[in-house]
């Protein structure tokens, strides 16, 4: 699946927000450590504001704290603030939807929708974070393994 990039900033931000959660961080900071343009990441930050899931504080010291609930704050509540998921069957139709394999494409493409919907909403904040840890702990867990077995 390819995100858009606001979403994927979104993303990076609430999971860097959410795993420091004693600590305000500015946009720079975030945008710095992903690679990502400053810019950009203060328009997504103004919009996860809006909904309710960072607060900002400015002047000296300021930056952006995570006041979202991690546990309960899912992947597809992120996504949709940035990109319409629906399911297939809504909007426009598409050339050859009138046909029997224009009928059963819409249909897989439907399918596909919702294992996605059921995906996203199925991931929290907060396993994203265990996801994150795990991850960074891997390299160091193989090379243990590799060492043990004498490779």
């Amino acid at each position: 699946m390819k995100l858009q990039l606001a979403t994927r900033h979104a993303l990076f931000a609430i999971l860097e927000l959410a795993s420091r959660p004693d600590r305000q961080l500015s946009a720079a900071e975030i945008a710095d450590k992903y690679d990502l343009s400053t810019n950009h990441l203060a328009k997504v930050l103004r919009t996860l504001g809006r909904a309710g899931l960072v607060e900002a504080s400015r002047g000296v010291g300021g930056g952006y704290r995570f006041c979202g609930n991690a546990k309960r704050l899912n992947l597809l509540d992120i996504v949709q603030l940035f990109e319409p998921i629906w399911p297939i069957g809504q909007g426009a139709p598409e050339p050859g939807d009138h046909t029997r394999n224009g009928q059963a494409l819409r249909r897989v493409l439907g399918e596909i929708e919702e294992a996605t919907r059921a995906t996203l909403s199925s991931i929290t904040v907060d396993t994203m974070l265990k996801i994150s840890r795990r991850t960074q702990d891997a390299p160091a867990e193989d090379a243990v393994r590799r060492a043990a077995v004498g490779l």
